[in-house]
């Protein structure tokens, strides 16, 4: 018969500080896994009824004096009871801009308590505009950077001012250049009444000083070409004594070249240096009918005044 040797008094302490702790991580466990359970139970139900947009007082607009909450909510196609989660904001971003005249959006999603939060910009009309579809000539607006405001948002749009210039020919391809000809239109003087766009990539200015003027295509010398439409209309119809040019062109900045309807008298004029360089005179006899004109630089920019 085998006895059991008893354990020195050690070794049995240090056994049974094995087995303690062994339970201890036992009872750990299942505590974490415990709280992960009622954890991710209580997450998916917050995330399933909790941030629940569940009507319209959930959505706050602000920052627009033209579109409302409702005319949000229609343009987003919001339907209630409706994820906060599930909403993308960019998304939200482009269909509000494309459906509002609203020049910026920010979407922000709040939890506590749960809202959905926009904040609007408004489009400020700057200019009528036409453009040409596939449906025929279609009317609207464009604002201050050249973005077309289309006419189902007329009765929200803000006119800037009386929004008498007229923007014709408008294309998403014009409209960098079309934004530094809004940018430059204070610059140009009140006398600036359309914008034109034609099939070949002309520019063309219709002003009540100087009449037309080709500001050629939309380069990198469109702003040196404002620069010398802004001299020309300033500084040419009082010195010009009554005699407007048929066309100006600016097609080549430095050379332009203006073109008389009809032969009638001139005087020697000089304009002033101005910020675009400029600085010239209209040579002419008295009594004749010159075939050609020449504008004498004192900059360097030639013009030449043809019949």
């Amino acid at each position: 018969m085998t006895t059991t040797t008893p354990l020195p008094p050690g070794a049995e302490r240090r056994r049974q500080l094995r087995r303690q702790r062994r339970n201890q991580r036992l009872r750990h466990l299942w505590r974490l896994l415990v709280f992960t359970a009622l954890a991710g139970g209580l997450g998916y139900g917050l995330l399933r009824q909790g941030w629940i947009l569940r009507g319209p007082s959930q959505i706050e607009v602000s920052g627009s004096t033209q579109v409302s909450r409702d005319q949000v909510i229609r343009a987003a196609g919001l339907s209630f009871p409706l994820p906060l989660l599930g909403l993308q904001p960019k998304r939200l971003d482009q269909e509000l801009r494309a459906a509002l005249p609203i020049e910026r959006v920010r979407v922000s999603r709040l939890m506590l308590p749960p809202r959905l939060r926009i904040e609007l910009v408004d489009r400020e009309a700057v200019a009528r505009a036409e453009r040409f579809t596939s449906q025929g000539m279609e009317r609207g607006y464009v604002d201050r950077l050249g973005n077309w405001i289309v006419n189902r948002q007329e009765p929200a749009v803000r006119i800037k001012g009386n929004a008498s210039m007229k923007v014709v020919g408008w294309n998403e391809r014009h409209r960098p250049a079309l934004q530094q000809l809004l940018e430059a239109r204070t610059r140009l003087g009140p006398g600036l009444r359309e914008v034109r766009f034609d099939p070949a990539g002309s520019i063309w200015l219709a002003t009540s000083q100087l009449g037309a003027i080709r500001l050629g295509p939309s380069d990198g010398q469109l702003p040196r070409r404002l620069e010398v439409a802004k001299a020309l209309m300033t500084s040419l119809p009082a010195r010009m004594k009554g005699r407007q040019p048929r066309l100006i062109d600016l097609s080549d900045p430095e050379q332009p070249e203006l073109s008389f309807g009809a032969a009638s008298e001139t005087a020697p004029v000089t304009l002033p240096p101005s910020s675009a360089g400029p600085a010239a005179s209209v040579a002419g006899s008295p009594g004749t009918t010159p075939a050609q004109t020449t504008l004498a630089p004192a900059t360097g920019v030639a013009a030449r005044a043809r019949r």
